[in-house]
């Protein structure tokens, strides 16, 4: 049995053929090119989706269903995107339009959420009955998984974990409040405090300055990590605070929802054990059940950028 899925991005849209042990048979994409019109970007979705079948030498005939992740409040029960801040669009009927185009049955679900399912169906969270699964990125995304099934709230934007406030009053975030988790977790949270310490001039003589040419423009989310293992102290104190931010919020999650399996990923978890290890010190220090035998294991994901694409093909399995 195939399943086709499509990850609708602000830059990309990627359609992929997947079989029953979560391989990616094939891909094919193009640009999603916005600000355009929902027809439009509904058109090149089905184009993009027929072609990855023809690539893989399906039809439709052989596929029962098309899972979409999208950025946004998905209601997954009706196929409609509430609002999308990406695309700028209100009450997006796209479940119906792509069944218009496609002649399948079609199911929408966010975008994070896809990837969370994707790692539970077949990457690190896989054999867990409750997980939660993190993405360390431009932002801090989240996706929560409940008996199995995906938790996104009455109101279908549920889990946009990085908006809880772990410092009242501190960084400005985008979503408008201050202190926001992903403000300081996410990557562009470690490249705002390695911009900061560049800038400081007690920092001019350190390995990472020297790294950077004193560039702050060629600071990434892995600058800070690069200079602690070439040494440098500045790095490795950027890095500390860093994995105590997320720390703090990782504990809260835990202490929340206490599940079974908690996995991270995006661009800053390839940085591995040097995240990895110092973070579960942290959990493990600081969350709430210290004596209970059943703890919160905490991994990196499995599936890397498929997750969602994967997680968006097994939508209606």
């Amino acid at each position: 049995m195939y399943y086709l899925g499509i990850d609708l991005g602000g830059t990309n849209i990627v359609a992929g053929v997947v079989d029953e042990e979560g391989n990616i048979i094939v891909k094919a994409s193009c640009k999603t090119n916005i600000p355009r019109s929902q027809e439009e970007i509904c058109d090149d979705m089905a184009s993009v989706a027929l072609k990855a079948l023809e690539s893989a030498g399906l039809t439709k005939n052989d596929i029962n269903y098309v899972g979409i992740g999208a950025p946004g409040a998905v209601n997954g029960a009706t196929g409609v995107i509430e609002f999308t801040s990406n695309f700028g669009f209100h009450n997006w009927a796209i479940g119906d339009m792509m069944n218009e185009r496609l002649g399948l049955d079609i199911y929408v679900e966010n975008d994070a959420n896809a990837a969370a399912y994707g790692e539970f169906c077949v990457g690190a969270a896989k054999d867990a009955n409750d997980a939660i699964v993190i993405t360390l990125g431009t932002g801090v995304g989240g996706g929560i998984i409940i008996d199995g099934q995906i938790y996104s709230g009455s109101n279908y934007a549920g889990a946009e974990l990085g908006h809880m406030v772990i410092h009242h009053g501190g960084r400005q975030c985008p979503c408008g409040r201050k202190g926001c988790w992903e403000a300081y977790s996410s990557a562009t949270g470690i490249i705002n405090m390695t911009k900061e310490a560049m800038i400081n001039p007690y920092n001019k003589d350190s390995i990472l300055y020297k790294m950077i040419n004193g560039d702050v423009s060629k600071i990434d989310g892995k600058t800070a990590f690069d200079a602690m293992h070439a040494g440098c102290p500045v790095g490795k104190a950027i890095v500390d605070e860093y994995i105590s931010y997320l720390g703090t919020g990782i504990v809260n999650i835990i202490n929340i929802f206490q599940p079974e399996i908690l996995c991270i990923g995006g661009g800053v978890s390839y940085q591995g054990a040097a995240l990895i290890d110092p973070l579960r010190k942290i959990v493990e220090a600081e969350r709430y059940t210290k004596h209970n035998d059943r703890q919160t294991e905490i991994c990196l994901c499995q599936l890397g950028n498929d997750a969602g694409l994967i997680g968006a093909a097994y939508l209606g399995k």
